[in-house]
């Protein structure tokens, strides 16, 4: 495919199909928007006059049936994930949606069965992965590790206050008409009361970004170990032994955005700090310490990144792994452990 534009469906364009994705695919020039699914019929003539979309459907099947794609872009709520993406699938094309995996363990498994089944992969939506500024610093945390230049990894603290995520994001959505009550959501768990469920779902909603990190700082797998009563804190342990700790809204900010991480080795560290999920053409920031000791100088570096969002530079990734160019940056096989680590959290924290 490298001499030819990826040719790329969207399956629903609603607020975050609109502006978390379309308006940035809008932009690659690798590929190009051909069509789009969307049940409400006036928004999606809007939308695609907007974009330069030329065709239109009610339905994702009859776009499927009609359209010959590369790849599918389905930004719905992930309580549908589940009847939906078994679908999509079918298509035999990759496919792309927000987090998570779904919202339950019983949905992830019934997906990942037929993505076994099919011909193709499918990328979960973490976009701080894509981020010019986790990137980078995955980058330097794996080449720290082999060198050992900074001793051992010996802890991981990921701080995301609840903030101002949309950013002026929203500004320039197109509104217009309501959800069909004949649209299909999965079932909720059968394991835990609706009080849990609600507060399972409240957490994977809001705090799987911060699951899903953790493990591609750590670089593996990871179990939750304590989780404090509050809700505030959730600590676990790593595979090879390191700790983590996840804070989730000790304070809160009305109109800024203070995610953050601290990956800790033994003579040094890096730091992370991620701009709002919503923030266009600014990426997040990188700081290094390198302190080795035996009277060399320690240094604090920060790198400059190119000014690519993380959306924006996501829907690039998602080309490039259409493309074969690289791997895509979450399988939904690494998503469904983030539905684990979430069950096992809930568990520890209320008890069911």
């Amino acid at each position: 495919m490298a001499d030819k534009k990826v040719r790329i469906g969207f399956v629903g364009v609603g607020g975050m199909g609109q502006c978390a994705h379309l308006k940035n695919y809008a932009t690659v020039p690798e590929c190009e928007v051909v069509a789009l699914a969307e049940v409400r019929q006036d928004l999606a003539r809007k939308v695609a006059a907007k974009y330069g979309v030329p065709n239109v459907y009610a339905t994702h099947e009859e776009m499927l049936k009609k359209e010959k794609l590369d790849g599918i872009v389905a930004a719905q709520p992930f309580t549908r994930h589940g009847t939906l993406i078994p679908e999509l699938l079918g298509a035999g094309v990759p496919v792309f949606t927000e987090k998570p995996l779904a919202g339950t363990l019983e949905m992830g498994r019934k997906i990942l069965k037929a993505l076994k089944k099919s011909d193709t992969w499918y990328m979960v939506g973490y976009h701080k992965r894509s981020d010019p500024a986790s990137m980078y610093a995955r980058k330097e945390i794996e080449r720290l590790k082999k060198t050992g230049e900074l001793g051992k990894m010996r802890y991981v603290r990921i701080l995301m206050p609840a903030g101002d995520w949309v950013a002026s994001g929203f500004i320039d959505l197109i509104q217009g008409g309501e959800y069909s009550k004949d649209l299909q959501w999965d079932p909720p768990d059968k394991e835990m009361d609706k009080a849990t469920y609600d507060s399972y779902i409240s957490f994977v909603n809001y705090y799987i970004h911060q699951v899903n990190l953790m493990r591609y700082l750590l670089g593996e797998s990871y179990k939750v170990t304590y989780a404090d009563q509050s809700g505030v804190m959730l600590a676990g342990q790593s595979k090879s032994g390191v700790g983590c700790v996840i804070e989730m809204t000790p304070y809160r900010t009305t109109i800024d955005w203070q995610e953050s991480a601290l990956v800790a080795f033994e003579k040094g560290y890096v730091k992370l700090e991620l701009p709002a999920p919503l923030a266009s053409n600014r990426p997040g920031r990188v700081e290094l310490l390198r302190d080795p000791g035996d009277g060399k100088t320690p240094e604090t570096v920060v790198p400059q990144l190119p000014w690519i969002h993380a959306m924006r530079q996501q829907a690039m990734n998602f080309v490039k792994a259409i493309k074969g160019e690289i791997k895509p940056m979450c399988e939904a096989g690494e998503a469904m452990e983030d539905l684990e680590v979430a069950r096992q959290y809930i568990k520890l924290w209320k008890g069911k």
